[in-house]
């Protein structure tokens, strides 16, 4: 097997919004789409993100341990412009801390299950050749 791409869920009123974030903020490129689901990629890259449409209203205490993750130089001014554009969409939105390495966004009434983080690049290397 292949990894091929993740799956998050987004409530369906904001479904549009946060596909337009991830296009217009992020420069993702949509690969298709079906009355549920869009599927991203953002280039350079090798696994997509699937954003499925929830009208689930329960939102998980712990979802901060379900990330759609990112490099950054500077992530936390990064999620802080994301979390400005947010809220200039009308989806409220709020950036917070693991460490001074690591950040999130949240946007309690879009992301149903999981939260945009942010980290150092050096966080990220492992030492493994692959």
């Amino acid at each position: 097997m292949l990894f091929n791409h993740v799956a998050q869920r987004v409530h369906a009123r904001h479904f549009e919004t946060v596909a337009n974030m991830m296009q217009a903020q992020l420069g993702f490129v949509e690969l298709r789409r079906t009355e549920r689901s869009i599927w991203l990629r953002q280039p350079g890259t090798n696994v997509d993100l699937q954003l499925s449409r929830s009208d689930t209203l329960h939102r998980d205490d712990d979802k901060r341990r379900s990330q759609i993750a990112f490099l950054s130089e500077t992530p936390q001014s990064d999620l802080e412009k994301l979390a400005a554009w947010a809220n200039g969409q009308g989806v409220e939105a709020s950036v917070g801390s693991y460490s001074d390495r690591e950040f999130f966004l949240d946007a309690p009434v879009a992301f149903v299950d999981f939260v945009i983080e942010a980290m150092l690049p050096e966080l990220a290397d492992y030492g493994i050749d692959v």
